[in-house]
């Protein structure tokens, strides 16, 4: 882009030598003045030369005349001797002057100044030539005088006489000399000043003249650089009200520049934003770490080493959420894209230029279309596991869905305000959280695991919250809500599957009421009257599907934690399990799958090490002793490590060092089917929370049943769960 500074040189080039000139005016005119000054002092100096060489030369001969009048007086008389050293240094003091003055030399006045004299023109120098002999002829007298005329033995008064008489004669053309030398110096000295005043005069009157000039020629060329600065920024005014994207500069510290386009007030929604700090109009708007990534990104845009384009991939506010500050809640926050563009000044980056668009409408539509999206492949994802599950299985799925969520919702809606009423429900909800997330990834509808491990994290922050209240539960509808609508979704695709199936015998019909009395509970069981149900085939090979939803179950946990499993079953296939144990039966089993996979069964690393087979094996036997029903689960992993039990205690500081040691193994396995403990460093989908064998538990106990754990640190680990058949 074009660059102003060249612009502005050639603009006022004429304006700059102009003044220059008028200052070289001004210095010549002090100089003058300062030149004449010094001339004219010259000249004085050379007009009090001249009197005082005729004043001298009186002196002389007053004291010619006294010395001449007084002779035969003592000379060592106060009289004699002043009249004799005055006419000596008069003596003196002419011939010098006169010198001085005939030649232009340098004089010094009795206060020690020393002055240079000027030339003098040929008219003084007549009249000072025709003095200056008249005083050549008078001089050498009184010197003759003077070399004895303080000695008494000499007479001198020959010598006087004569210099009295020569005085006589030269005194009146000396006077007459020196007295037209005078008129001379003074004439000159006039016509100089009147020069001098005449050329000054001029010399003032032509500067103002030239003042008033540039004065004139400066305004007007004001007047029109004016203009087409207005001209210029009606232009600009012009363009900035009429583009619809917010159009600033800022500058090195973020201040943004006084002109901007007037969209921009509507997108950021403030009407003052001229010469604000643009740090200031984010504030609160946006994240404190996007507002100092921000700043951040505008520096490393003023550091010329980092490249535009490369520094472009990291823009903060890229569609980035502009939260809405107004009192008027109607209006919703906006999000807005800035890009950044450097504005150079030759090679130097003077500005960053900012183009800002409210692209709300954009994002609220890519969100639309992503949540249709998504909705889209959830739904494929459930036909899927319709299509390849046996309809018993997804009927079972669904219907424990409606019991877990109804039995959710009786929880939340059961009345409690003290610490441990609060703690039992919400060890209560996490258990069946957990044990529908368990249901759900079995059959690989991650919409459901999604749904539910996210409100296994409000469960788990809650856990670790301390104190709790009755409105911390409240998040958890939503959730709910979720869950239930997804249940809809299946049973609507299944009936539609079924509809579409003239084969098909619709046997049964599962739906989903849940009614309540409690205002958040009953939201979120809004949607659970189901439209219809799956058609159930109840066919001799479900117990084989059973099995292979078993095995396909453990298979998917092994792969996402990095193992080889393989799970065996002799007795699944063969033993009937009562109708009223189904449901546990399979809750448990799932939850001790995955147990013996996530912390039972080592990765192929470890095993090999360990001596033992890539693959690990998990054994599920079913057996019916009459008066029993018996759940047998068997790993041959690494086992139960009691000492990583008793130092996971100790590190979560439910027990003290000293006090964790004195725990027996019994002691250490209750704290394993604790809530919330969890010998696993970090929790995924598959565990981690502390909640699998809280469920066991809680089930076996609800079914007045019996555990039993035997475990061979490096070996095995078995689970035996034994519920009465009455």
């Amino acid at each position: 882009m074009a660059t102003v500074p060249n612009v502005d040189n050639k603009r006022y080039q004429g304006l700059i030598i102009s003044i220059a000139l008028f200052l070289s005016l001004i210095g010549a005119l002090l100089a003058f003045t300062f030149y004449t000054s010094n001339l004219l002092e010259r000249n004085t100096a050379l007009i009090d030369q001249t009197n005082q060489v005729a004043n001298s030369a009186q002196a002389v001969i007053k004291d010619l005349f006294d010395l001449d009048s007084s002779y035969g007086e003592d000379t060592k008389s106060p009289h004699i001797q002043r009249a004799l050293s005055r006419l000596e240094q008069n003596t003196t003091l002419i011939t010098n002057s006169i010198a001085a003055i005939e030649q232009g030399g340098t004089i010094t006045d009795e206060e020690g100044n020393s002055y240079d004299l000027p030339k003098i023109d040929s008219n003084a120098q007549t009249n000072i030539a025709a003095a200056n002999e008249q005083w050549k002829a008078l001089e050498p007298k009184i010197q003759a005088y003077l070399k004895d005329a303080d000695n008494v033995m000499v007479p001198s008064a020959d010598e006087l006489t004569q210099a009295v008489e020569q005085a006589k004669t030269s005194s009146l053309f000396i006077n007459d000399s020196l007295d037209s030398l005078t008129k001379d110096v003074f004439n000159s000295a006039e016509r100089q000043a009147t020069t001098i005043r005449l050329i000054q005069v001029l010399g003032v009157a032509a500067i103002f003249t030239y003042f008033l000039i540039f004065v004139f020629f400066f305004v007007r060329r004001l007047r029109e650089t004016d203009a087409e600065a207005l001209a210029a920024r009606q232009e600009t005014q012009e363009i900035m009200e009429t583009v619809n994207t917010g159009l600033f500069l800022l500058d090195k510290d973020l201040n943004i520049g006084q002109q901007h386009s007037r969209a921009l007030n509507n997108i950021i929604g403030s009407d003052r934003l001229a010469g604000e700090n643009f740090t200031n109009v984010l504030r609160g708007r946006i994240s404190d770490k996007d507002l100092k990534t921000t700043q951040q990104f505008i520096e490393q845009l003023y550091n010329p080493r980092v490249k535009e384009k490369l520094v472009d991939s990291l823009n903060p506010l890229n569609k980035v959420m502009l939260h809405n500050l107004s009192e008027d809640k109607s209006l919703d926050n906006r999000f807005l894209d800035f890009k950044f563009s450097r504005v150079y000044d030759n090679k130097d980056i003077a500005r960053i230029l900012v183009n800002v668009n409210d692209v709300s409408d954009a994002v609220y539509l890519e969100q639309r279309l992503e949540k249709e999206r998504s909705q889209n492949d959830m739904q494929i994802e459930m036909l899927t596991t319709i299509l390849n599950v046996n309809p018993k299985i997804i009927n079972e799925f669904i219907s424990n869905t409606q019991a877990h969520i109804e039995k959710m919702n009786n929880i939340l809606k059961n009345p409690g305000s003290s610490q441990y009423e609060l703690e039992g429900k919400l060890k209560a909800i996490y258990r069946e959280m957990h044990s529908l997330k368990g249901e759900a990834s079995a059959l690989k509808l991650h919409s459901f695991t999604k749904i539910a491990s996210d409100a296994e994290d409000k469960l788990h922050a809650l856990q670790n919250q301390g104190q709790l209240s009755g409105n911390d539960f409240l998040p958890l509808a939503v959730h709910l809500d979720d869950l239930l609508s997804l249940s809809n979704t299946i049973a609507t695709l299944g009936e539609r599957i079924n509809r579409s199936a003239p084969t098909a015998a619709k046997t049964s019909t599962v739906q989903a009421p849940v009614a309540t009395q409690n205002p958040v509970a009953d939201h979120a069981a809004s949607n659970a009257d189901f439209d219809g149900g799956l058609d159930i085939d109840l066919d001799n090979e479900a117990d084989d599907d059973l099995l292979s939803f078993y095995n396909e179950f453990t298979k998917e946990i092994a792969a996402r934690q990095g193992k080889r499993v393989q799970l065996k079953s002799t007795t699944l296939t063969q033993t009937s399990i009562p109708v009223h144990l189904a449901k546990p039966i399979k809750e448990i089993s799932i939850q001790l799958l995955r147990n013996a996979v996530v912390h039972g069964i080592e990765s192929p690393s470890v095993r090999h090490t360990a001596g033992k087979t890539d693959v690990g094996t998990i054994d599920l036997e079913v057996q019916d002793n009459g008066s029993n029903f018996m759940l047998v689960v068997q790993d041959d992993g690494q086992g139960i490590n009691y000492d990583s039990i008793r130092n996971k205690l100790i590190q979560a500081g439910r027990f003290g060092t000293e006090e964790a040691n004195q725990l027996s193994k019994g002691d250490l396995l209750k704290q394993l089917f604790s809530s919330g403990f969890s010998t696993k460093e970090h929790a995924d989908e598959d565990g981690g929370r502390g909640v699998g064998l809280d469920i066991i538990k809680a089930k076996v106990k609800e079914y007045d049943g019996k555990l039993n754990v035997n475990s061979e640190l490096g070996q095995m680990t078995r689970f035996v769960i034994t519920l009465p058949k009455a």
